[in-house]
């Protein structure tokens, strides 16, 4: 048992190194477009980047993980993330960042199938869903933190600071002109740390469950011609899309209209846009309780959608305050939409969630089309393209129709 709570501290480690790394792109993109001059179209790139990864590995990482097991697995991913982050901070330049960024999301989406089933058996089947909610609160606290490290380091890096030990120590090794470089080393830094870490450790036997297995290639076609699949895939694809469009947009828009600092205020919105979803997936998790999904669902996307006009039109307090509450409205849609998904068709559930999961392509998808239209009709405009992502999650909450609906302690109470 000893054993197992330290595969669960590791666990709930990665999910925060994981966060860490991967949310900070939209605290540091006013950065980069200024830095290496990059229209929005080329600064979407990076975002493509790492999620055409994700959408690429998430299947494959099933197949590879049932071969050669969980420890060598994870192994194998952050070895990759590792050597991502190391050539960019050698090599920082823009074309090694659409090359660090694919390789740290081949290794991000790995981990992400990698854990869940380890967690099942490090924590046990009757603690899986608490562990699993704990792993969300550390994955949204990471996206918190991960912004104000930014902050600080570009405050001690700043040609007019005092001499310091974060200075001292970057001297020489990053370019004076980038001192968010500086987040790269940390993150090697972090990736050499786990890899000591998980090669220690002894983890625990790992039976798969059926909806954890990887399926044959048929049962794959047959799924994909099925137009619910294709629905809720979709459904998936367009809430990573206004996640990620909202996240890696929002600190180059309030900078851009509003004159907002993109390191110490813009840097902040971003960080409490991830801080509010996490309370907002505790609040979730009791209006689950009470009320049907489908409701949930409906409510908190049309308040999204409201939020997200305020944040476009609205003035510069009402823009920060807006992008701000965005966090915590759309934090239920993920779970929401997913648990609809295997509800409306349950058979397969290991093919489907895999389908599911690559949705997740969206989070490149959705952050290019908004740049690139923002190149052509200017970013509030180009923003305003998530009211197509959301008006179609709000369609999937009229129209879904699942064959078990979320028990609430009403129906509880009627049986």
């Amino acid at each position: 048992m000893g054993r197992n709570k330290i595969i669960v501290l590791m666990i709930l480690i990665t999910w925060f190194v994981i966060s860490f790394v991967t949310n900070i792109l939209g605290p540091i993109m006013p950065a980069i477009i200024d830095n290496y001059q990059l229209s929005l179209t080329m600064a979407s790139f990076l975002p493509f980047s790492f999620f055409l990864a994700y959408g690429i590995m998430s299947i494959p990482a099933g197949v590879m993980i049932e071969r050669i097991g969980e420890k060598r697995s994870m192994l194998v991913a952050f070895l990759l993330t590792l050597s991502g982050s190391a050539i960019f901070a050698f090599i920082p330049t823009y074309s090694m960042a659409l090359v660090s960024l694919f390789i740290l999301g081949i290794g991000m989406a790995m981990l992400q199938v990698i854990i869940n089933p380890l967690m099942r058996a490090a924590a046990g089947e009757e603690h899986f869903a608490f562990y699993s909610v704990l792993g969300q609160l550390v994955f949204g606290a990471a996206s918190f933190v991960s912004p104000k490290v930014y902050t600080y380091l570009v405050g001690q890096l700043e040609p007019t600071a005092k001499m310091n030990a974060v200075k001292s120590f970057f001297m020489g090794r990053i370019p004076d002109a980038l001192p968010w470089i500086s987040l790269y080393w940390i993150f090697t830094v972090l990736f050499i740390v786990m890899l000591v870490f998980i090669a220690v450790l002894k983890f625990p036997k790992v039976e798969l469950q059926e909806d954890e297995k990887t399926s044959s290639k048929q049962e794959y076609m047959s799924l994909l011609k099925k137009p619910l699949v294709w629905m809720f895939t979709l459904g998936i694809m367009a809430y990573v899309g206004t996640e990620q469009g909202l996240a890696n947009w929002m600190s180059q828009f309030l900078s851009q209209y509003h004159g907002v600092d993109p390191v110490k205020v813009g840097a902040d919105v971003v960080g409490t846009f991830w801080g509010n979803m996490s309370i907002g997936c505790l609040v979730g998790l009791l209006l689950l309780k009470l009320l049907d999904s489908q409701l949930v669902l409906k409510c908190f996307t049309i308040s999204s959608m409201v939020a997200l006009g305020v944040a476009l039109f609205g003035s510069a307090e009402a823009a920060v305050l807006s992008f701000k509450v965005l966090g915590f409205l759309i934090s239920v849609m993920f779970s929401i939409i997913f648990s609809l998904a295997l509800n409306s068709y349950t058979n397969n559930p290991g093919a489907f969630s895999g389908i599911l999961c690559s949705g997740i392509f969206g989070g490149a998808l959705v952050p290019m089309i908004i740049g690139t239209l923002g190149d052509v009709i200017g970013l509030r405009i180009a923003m305003m393209f998530l009211f197509i992502t959301l008006s179609y999650i709000l369609f999937i909450a009229f129209y879904a129709k699942p064959e078990i609906k979320n028990k609430t302690i009403f129906s509880n109470k009627n049986k």
